[in-house]
């Protein structure tokens, strides 16, 4: 059937991906319509071997389009996604604002592709970044074993805060080269050679980054008693987040066991050659990729039954872009 698609933030870092994506999966859009904010109007952007004239998102661009995925922030999307979905588009949100929705389901293909089809707002949210990379992972041992407690610390690229911070690091970087002193003002301090927590204040002394990784994953796996003790770090890469996990489950499960379900698991590759230096998932052989990686799968030492992982993938790929557009294409069947 006829398919229009309209990416909304089509300038910036994951709305540029999300029309590579496009591409590269060969989605079966009859028309590709790019659009970002007024400033933007006029400019071009590449979709395959096409150049698109990015439009101004406003309400009569999304009459006649099928598919909108957003990719513009919080605020443009809780005004401009309900006006889409008045106009019959289905919207699939890259942004925070309707995650928690209890009337938009909040899907990842691997895991839940069931819920895309209740969608009574006509919105679909895509989760954030290192919540997607997680449930990936997580879904096989759960389906193993039910999960009772994951401990989860990230190792978050630059790029997940957009070009603007890319940039800032890459500056960071010559600077260092060149013997100069740091400056910054994307980031609250220094990242080249450095880490830093530069997320919104959450509750409880947590951010807001890692109460995501709490509430999204009890949402996408649908169990609101699955403990997530979570803590988020920025770290000197480019692209490509990591997360270290230790699970327990309800019943003691072993890394061999684990091992075992996520070597057949969707969307999961598993890189596990025992502890070998340098074999290990890493974020700069995982840039440009698709799938989610895996390894360092071990029995925790200290609490019997439970298991230690290590997760990578492409924050802008399988975390942003790529899990849109695979949800674009289970409304079409492709």
């Amino acid at each position: 059937m006829p398919c229009v698609v309209a990416v909304v933030g089509a300038t910036g870092i994951v709305g540029r991906e999300m029309l590579k994506t496009l591409a590269d999966q060969s989605f079966p859009a009859d028309r590709v319509v790019a659009l970002a904010s007024a400033r933007s109007a006029g400019t071009t952007v590449k979709h395959g071997n096409e150049e698109l004239t990015v439009q101004a998102a406003v309400g009569e661009r999304f009459d006649g389009v099928d598919i909108a995925l957003f990719s513009a922030g919080a605020s443009a999307s809780r005004e401009l996604a309900p006006i889409a979905a008045s106009r019959g588009a289905v919207v699939i949100d890259n942004s925070s604002a309707w995650r928690m929705d209890p009337e938009v389901p909040l899907v990842v293909p691997e895991v839940n592709p069931e819920a895309a089809a209740d969608r009574p707002k006509g919105i679909i949210a895509n989760p954030n970044c290192s919540t997607i990379q997680l449930v990936v992972a997580l879904k096989p041992i759960h389906d193993m074993a039910k999960l009772k407690h994951v401990v989860v610390s990230t190792y978050q690229a630059a790029s997940g805060k957009g070009r603007a911070a890319v940039q800032e690091l890459l500056a960071q970087q010559r600077q260092l080269a060149a013997g100069k002193e740091l400056s910054w003002s994307v980031f609250p301090g220094p990242l080249a050679q450095n880490l830093v927590m530069d997320w919104k204040p959450g509750t409880d002394g947590y951010s807001e980054e890692e109460l995501k990784l709490v509430h999204e994953t009890r949402k996408i796996l649908g169990d609101a008693e699955i403990g997530v003790s979570p803590t988020c770090v920025r770290v000197p890469v480019v692209t490509g987040h990591s997360e270290s996990l230790h699970v327990q489950c309800h019943e003691p499960i072993s890394a061999a066991a684990v091992l075992r379900a996520l070597s057949n698991a969707p969307g999961v590759v598993v890189q596990d050659e025992g502890y070998v230096p340098g074999k290990e998932p890493q974020p700069l052989a995982c840039a440009g990729t698709d799938p989610v990686f895996v390894g360092r799968i071990r029995d925790d030492l200290a609490v019997p039954g439970a298991v230690n992982l290590w997760v990578v993938a492409d924050n802008l790929r399988k975390g942003a872009a790529l899990n849109a557009v695979q949800i674009a294409k289970l409304l079409v069947g492709a």
